[in-house]
């Protein structure tokens, strides 16, 4: 077996969907963070925070480790770099979600009761698209068997339907945000604005990232 790895490698495609779910598991812990910022109780938010921080660093760890031991030459139907810039872009959606706890936390920022309601559907929606993500990652074990053809590529390609979807109601979702706070935001301090029109952006950009995840496995498809 040491023989056989030694010339076709190990395949990268299980610790790739391992990453993709830690991935998610870091983006959920922004539901409990704000939460707990709404009810002005900042020790859970820090908890959470601290927990984000941690599953990005596992995710960091299965990247780095993924890419020292990534075969030179793959024995599947895809090159190894398609497989490195899908990690990279999956990697972004845990960074995006460590700088969104970050920015929280340290500014201990709390949603206008007038969003609140918004915001969470807005925020689980965008974690809808992570989860869509990685359900699309993780058909790839079957994807690899049939090269990346018929009815699995089928089932991917719905997947990814379904993901662009998601995606544009995040869009539609994150306008209405921003137009709420254009409202309300006479009546708040200038830099409290200035944050929260930052952690809008920068939580749609969690759906987006997703969507990229997406975009690679669709050029894997059409490859």
């Amino acid at each position: 077996m040491s023989y056989f790895s030694g010339i076709f490698g190990t395949s990268p495609i299980k610790p790739l969907q391992r990453h993709m779910k830690t991935v998610l598991e870091c983006t959920r812990e922004l539901v409990p963070l704000f939460q707990a910022a709404n009810r002005d109780d900042f020790d859970m938010m820090a908890t959470a925070q601290a927990r984000v921080s941690q599953l990005e660093r596992e995710a960091d760890t299965l990247k780095k480790e993924l890419r020292l031991n990534l075969p030179g030459t793959l024995f599947l139907p895809v090159n190894r770099r398609d497989l490195l810039e899908l990690l990279r872009v999956q990697d972004q959606v845990a960074n995006k979600a460590k700088d969104i706890a970050g920015l929280a936390l340290g500014r201990q920022m709390r949603i206008p009761s007038i969003m609140q309601k918004d915001f969470e559907a807005f925020l689980l929606r965008c974690l809808d698209a992570v989860e869509m993500a990685l359900n699309a990652v993780n058909e790839m074990d079957e994807l690899v068997v049939t090269g990346f053809r018929g009815a699995q590529a089928e089932i991917v390609h719905d997947i990814l339907r379904k993901l662009d979807s998601i995606e544009n109601d995040t869009d539609r979702m994150q306008v209405a945000l921003r137009a709420t706070l254009r409202t309300i935001e006479r009546d708040m301090h200038p830099i409290d604005v200035m944050f929260l029109y930052k952690i809008i952006d920068w939580t749609g950009d969690l759906a987006d990232h997703a969507q990229r995840v997406g975009s690679r496995l669709q050029l894997m498809l059409a490859g």
